[in-house]
C-alpha cells in the first residue's frame, strides 16, 4: 500500500534506455504482487499450468526481465523478511480480499466480466511457494537476489545511498522515507494502465524522483518528510491523522516543524508516532552481502517454465535468443571500444 505522496513529489518522466548500464535495487514483492495482480485471463482469473499453479508472475518476470537485460539493465531483486511487529495493515488487508473474494464470485455469476476482473486484482496474494519459485527464477536468469531481514524497500534504500544501485526501483514512495536518494517507478512496457473500477486507461512512463529535489522542493528536512508521510498514513498507521491530506500535512510540518506536531493533532493510534518515525530511519537491513550478476542458465529456464508450468517452449526459446542475441551485440559493442 504505501504512503500516498504522489501530490508532493516531482518526478521526471524518464525513457528506459536512459538507465541503460544501471544497476537498480528491485522492491520485489511490490514487482511480483503487481504481476499476480494485472496479469489475468478476461475474467479475472490469474493465467496457471495444466496443475492450477498460478503462473502470471513467470510471465512478468520472464518478458520484463528479458526487456531489461535487452537494454543492459541490471536489476536485483530485494525480498522483504520479518515485518516489525506493529505494522498494522495484514489484518485489514485480508478482510479486504475476503470481501473482495465475495463481490468477484457475484460478478462471475452475474457475467459482469469486467467488474470481475477488477474485483480479481484485489484478491491477488502471494503464497511462500510463489515466492521461493520467484527466487530461483530470478537466479536462473543470472540476477543476484538479496534477503533484506525487514522491510526490502529499507534494504533497497540503503543499498542505493551506498552507491551499489543507481536507483531502488518500487511503486510504493516509502522507499523515499527509508532514505533513497533516487527511486524509479513505472518500470514496464505497456505504456498504460487501467484504471481501478473503469473501463478506461491511462499512459504511464517511467519516472524517476530525486530525494534531494522533494526536499528542496517542500524545503524540509528528511526527518520532516517522514513527519508529514506519518500524518498521512503508512503501512505501520493506516490512514493517518483523520482528516490530514498530503496538503493539510505539509501546512502543519511547515508550522510546527517537527515531531510536537503530534500534540496538535488527534492521533488514534495504540503505537507511538515516535516509533515509527524511528523505524523510518534506522531500519535493519543487512551489511554482508553480495552482488553478481551471471549469465543466464536456459536450460533451467526451460525446465522451470516448460517442464514445471506448460510454457510455450517456441515462445521461451525464442525469447532466449533475442537475449542472446542482444547479449552478443554487447558484447561486440564492448570489444569495438579497444580498436
Amino acid at each position: 500500500m504505501g504512503v500516498n505522496l504522489r501530490s508532493l513529489v516531482n518526478p521526471v518522466e524518464i525513457n528506459l534506455k536512459e538507465l541503460s548500464g544501471r544497476e537498480l535495487g528491485v522492491d520485489a514483492f511490490n514487482w511480483i504482487y503487481q504481476f499476480i495482480s494485472t496479469i489475468r485471463q478476461p475474467d479475472g482469473s490469474p493465467l496457471s499450468d495444466n496443475k492450477g499453479c498460478i503462473t502470471s508472475h513467470f510471465i512478468g518476470l520472464f518478458y520484463r526481465m528479458s526487456r531489461l537485460l535487452e537494454l543492459e539493465i541490471k536489476p536485483c531483486f530485494i525480498f522483504d523478511g520479518a515485518p516489525p511487529d506493529f505494522k498494522a495493515v495484514t489484518a485489514q488487508r485480508v478482510k479486504r480480499k475476503q470481501e473482495a473474494e465475495v463481490k468477484y464470485r457475484e460478478a462471475l455469476k452475474r457475467a459482469d466480466f469486467e467488474r470481475a476482473r477488477s474485483l480479481a486484482s484485489q484478491t491477488a496474494h502471494l503464497t511462500s511457494e510463489m515466492i521461493e519459485e520467484s527466487k530461483e527464477f530470478l537466479q536462473a536468469l543470472g540476477l543476484p537476489i538479496i534477503q533484506a531481514p525487514s522491510e526490502g524497500e529499507a534494504q533497497a534504500a540503503f543499498m542505493t545511498g551506498k552507491g551499489d544501485f543507481y536507483a531502488a526501483a518500487s511503486q510504493d514512495f516509502d522507499t523515499l522515507l527509508f532514505g533513497a536518494p533516487r527511486l524509479v517507478r513505472n518500470v514496464n512496457f505497456t505504456g498504460r494502465k487501467k484504471l481501478p473500477g473503469r473501463n478506461a486507461w491511462v499512459a504511464v512512463n517511467p519516472e524517476i524522483i530525486e530525494l534531494k529535489n522533494v526536499l528542496s522542493t517542500l524545503r524540509m528536512t528528511h526527518e520532516q518528510l517522514i513527519i508529514l508521510a506519518v500524518l498521512v498514513g503508512t503501512d505501520y498507521n493506516p490512514g493517518g491523522v483523520k482528516g490530514v491530506g498530503p496538503k493539510t500535512a505539509l501546512k502543519l510540518v511547515r508550522e510546527h516543524k517537527d515531531i510536537s506536531v503530534f500534540k496538535h493533532v488527534d492521533w488514534a493510534f495504540d503505537i507511538k508516532p515516535e516509533r515509527i518515525i524511528n523505524f523510518f530511519k534506522n531500519p535493519p537491513v543487512l551489511n554482508d552481502y553480495e552482488l553478481s550478476w551471471k549469465p543466464v542458465n536456459e536450460d533451467l529456464v526451460r525446465e522451470i517454465l516448460v517442464k514445471r508450468h506448460d510454457f510455450s517452449e517456441d515462445r521461451v526459446n525464442n525469447t532466449l535468443k533475442k537475449l542472446a542475441k542482444a547479449k552478443e551485440g554487447q558484447s561486440q559493442q564492448g570489444l569495438g571500444k579497444w580498436f
